[in-house]
Formats: C-alpha cells, structure tokens, sequence
C-alpha cells in the first residue's frame, strides 16, 4: 500500500523535530545535541507562531483522562484498527485513503512518545512517557459560549496530521465509510456508470 509512505513520512518528520526539541546524545559518536528547555520558548513569528517546549501526559491538544497507560492502549488498538482499515480500502481513491493514512502517522507518532520516550530519556517506564509539544500559535480573541480562547494548546506534527486527517474524512465521510471502489450506482434509467464500464473491461 503506497499510501502508507505518507504515513511514514508523518511519523518521520514528527519524530525528528520532536527529538531536535528534546535533545539527544549519542556517546559513541560524539554527537550532543541539547534541544530546548522544558517551558523554553523560541518566537517564529513574531508571538503569533512561537516553538514551546512542553509534555503532554494525555491525547491531542492537552486533552487529559485515563492515565498514561489507558492512552498507550487506546492508541495501539487504534494504530491496529485504522490500518486495518486501511488494507480493506486500498483499491480506493486517494481521497478516501489519505485522512486515515494521515491519521495513523499522526497515531503511532504520539504512541511513540507515549511507549518509548520515558525510557529513552530516563525519566518514566515503559508506556508511562509523555507526548513532546511544541508549535505554539497565538490568534486573536475568540469567544464561543462564553468561553475565551486566545492561543491554541500546544502541539506537534502529529497531531496536525490527524486534524488534517479528520477534516478530510468530514469532507469525503460518505466515500470513506462507504466505499466503492471508483464504482459509482446505476444511473435511474439502469444503465451502468462510467466506472461499472471501467471495471468490466479490465
């Protein structure tokens, strides 16, 4: 599945950028580099776009509950399914494809903090570390039901992906959940469709 090299590039270029900000050390090479402070912050543009350093110990954006090792879980059942998922719509448009391969990077990018980086960095067990955040937007005033934003949480590549992810799947949710394979129904005079032809010639 080709599609699934979208996947891994999400998961690549999140895991390096969140590593860059963290820090790393390879004793055998000679190759240290410090990263970023926790709480450190770096303007971008201006103080609209800023990097700041912080972890997350629950799901997407700050949201919080179950503990460390619940969210581990949930996100290795989810990889699973949504690749799954994925197997069973391969032969469909990139459309309908792309959000859940977006998805899963953004997933199993996060499950890697979440199960790896505790250990890696001495600082949890296994399943116990916390997700690296660190693009930090600021926006003007918005009030919603009496309730004031002024910055969005702060979050990484991955969790960019399956944002982006889920607002293709709410534009294509019928082609998505329902697919069919390029194949479109009969038309009302019981004729076949462009691509019922297209099939049958193959």
């Amino acid at each position: 599945m080709k599609i699934l090299y979208v996947t891994l590039g999400i998961v690549i270029a999140d895991q390096i950028t969140k590593i860059l900000v963290k820090g790393f050390s390879i004793p055998f090479l000679g190759v240290e580099w410090e990263g970023m402070y926790y709480g450190q912050t770096i303007p971008l543009i201006g103080d609209i776009v800023r990097l700041t350093y912080i972890e997350n110990p629950g799901m997407a954006f700050g949201i919080d509950f179950g503990g460390k090792i619940f969210f581990a879980l949930f996100s290795i059942i989810a990889c699973i399914g949504i690749f799954w998922y994925l197997h069973t719509i391969r032969h469909e448009r990139l459309r309908v494809r792309l959000p859940f391969a977006m998805i899963l990077g953004g997933a199993f990018g996060n499950l890697i903090d979440r199960v790896f980086y505790g250990v890696l960095y001495g600082e949890a067990p296994l399943f116990r570390g916390a997700v690296v955040d660190f693009i930090d937007v600021i926006f003007f005033n918005i009030n919603i039901f009496g309730y004031e934003m002024t910055r969005w949480p702060v979050f990484n590549i991955a969790d960019s992906a399956v944002t982006i992810g889920v607002i293709i799947l709410i534009i294509f949710h019928r082609e998505a959940f329902h697919p069919q394979s390029g194949v479109e129904k009969d038309d009302p005079n019981g004729e076949s469709t462009d691509g019922e032809r297209r099939n049958e010639n193959e």
